[in-house]
C-alpha cells in the first residue's frame, strides 16, 4: 500500500513554517529529508507523527501507523533497560524485546539504569524501542545523534531489516546511511512564504 502525503502545511508555534508538502512512500521505501538547519525537517516530522495537527492538507496513513524517534531518548532514568523496553513492548501490546536486544547490542545493559548510560547506550536503547511498536512507518529525526561509526552501521542494518519487511522510513540525516531504494526529499522548495521573515533565530534548531 502506498502512503502518500498532498498539499501539507505545518507550523511551529503559531509560525507555519511548511506549505504544499508533498510525496508518496511506498513499502519497502525510505525518504531521506535534507534542508538547512531551520528548514523544517524537524516540523514535518511531529506533523506526520501526529503530534503536531496540520493547518492543511491531507495524509493518507493515520498517525498510529507511524513511529516517531525524536531528539529525545524516551528513557525513564531510573528503570534499568530492560525494564524500558518491556513497558514500551506492553504499550505497544508486545512481550518480545529480545529481537530488538539483539539488533541493538543492548545485552549488557540490561541490568542498568538508563541514568547510568552513557549517551550513545541511551540513544541505542531509545531506538531499539522501534522494532517494538508494530508500525508500518518510521519517522526519524537525525536518529544517529551519540552514535559511533559501529553503532551507525547497526542501526542502519535495523532500517533495512523494517524496509525488506515492506516497512517504511523517513528520515532526517545528514547521515549517507546507505539504505536501498532511499530517495532525497529537500523539504526547501515548501518553506513557507512568510517563515523567512517571522522566523525567530532562537527556533531555527528546534525545527
Amino acid at each position: 500500500m502506498e502512503f502518500s502525503v498532498e498539499g501539507l502545511a505545518c507550523r511551529r508555534g503559531e509560525l507555519r513554517v511548511l506549505e504544499g508538502v508533498g510525496f508518496t512512500l511506498t513499502p519497502g521505501e525510505a525518504v531521506i529529508l535534507r534542508g538547512p538547519n531551520g528548514a523544517g525537517k524537524t516540523t514535518l516530522l511531529r506533523c506526520l507523527a501526529g503530534l503536531t495537527p496540520p493547518l492543511e492538507g491531507k495524509m493518507s496513513f493515520s498517525p498510529d501507523d507511524v513511529a516517531y524517534a525524536g531528539h529525545l531518548d524516551g528513557l525513564k532514568a531510573q528503570l534499568t533497560g530492560a525494564e524500558n523496553l518491556r513497558f514500551w513492548a506492553a504499550i505497544y501490546g508486545s512481550d518480545q524485546i529480545d529481537t530488538a536486544v539483539a539488533q541493538f547490542d543492548l545485552e549488557g545493559l540490561l541490568d542498568r539504569q538508563a541514568q547510568h548510560m552513557s549517551a550513545g547506550q541511551k540513544r541505542r536503547l531509545a531506538l531499539a524501542r522501534l522494532m517494538l511498536t508494530g508500525r508500518k512507518i518510521w519517522a526519524l529525526d537525525e536518529p544517529t545523534v551519540s552514535l559511533d561509526t559501529q553503532n551507525v552501521a547497526r542501526f542502519a542494518r535495523c532500517v533495512e531489516s523494517h524496509l525488506a519487511t515492506g516497512g517504511s522510513a523517513i528520515i532526517a540525516t545528514h547521515i549517507d546511511l546507505g539504505l536501498p531504494n532511499a530517495r532525497v526529499l529537500d523539504v526547501g522548495p515548501f518553506k513557507a512564504s512568510a517563515a523567512s521573515d517571522q522566523l525567530d533565530p532562537f527556533l531555527e534548531d528546534m525545527i
